[in-house]
């Protein structure tokens, strides 16, 4: 059995990589809007897919926190047009407390890797 990390330090991975599937830490940004703060995420997020050996048409999963669920419509704009036509993973989006105030948007992600 093999464990990959990636991007490693004290506290976490970025990444962590076991048969076949990827997942990722929490991404955040402190962009001022919730549509440039999920923009920047999803960069993040395609970035360490691809160290992973991945892409977005292979997330598994999405977890997504918002600040303010009042925010919701704003984010899906932008996730809707990321993710592409026949990709959708699984997803869910609740309202959580984040680590700081600027925080807007946090999103976990799992995929599979060949």
């Amino acid at each position: 059995m093999t464990i990959t990390r990636i991007e490693t330090n004290q506290r976490m991975s970025r990444v962590v990589k076991h048969n076949g599937v990827a997942y990722l830490c929490g991404q955040t940004s402190e962009a001022e809007s919730v549509a440039e703060q999920t923009r920047e995420i999803l960069a993040k997020i395609e970035d360490l897919l691809a160290k992973a050996g991945s892409d977005k048409t292979r997330i598994l999963q999405c977890e997504i926190w918002l600040a303010d669920m009042a925010d919701f419509a704003e984010m899906n704009a932008v996730w809707d047009a990321w993710i592409p036509k026949g990709h959708a993973p699984t997803r869910a989006c609740g309202e959580a407390k984040l680590a700081r105030d600027v925080l807007k948007v946090e999103m976990i992600v799992t995929a599979a890797y060949e």
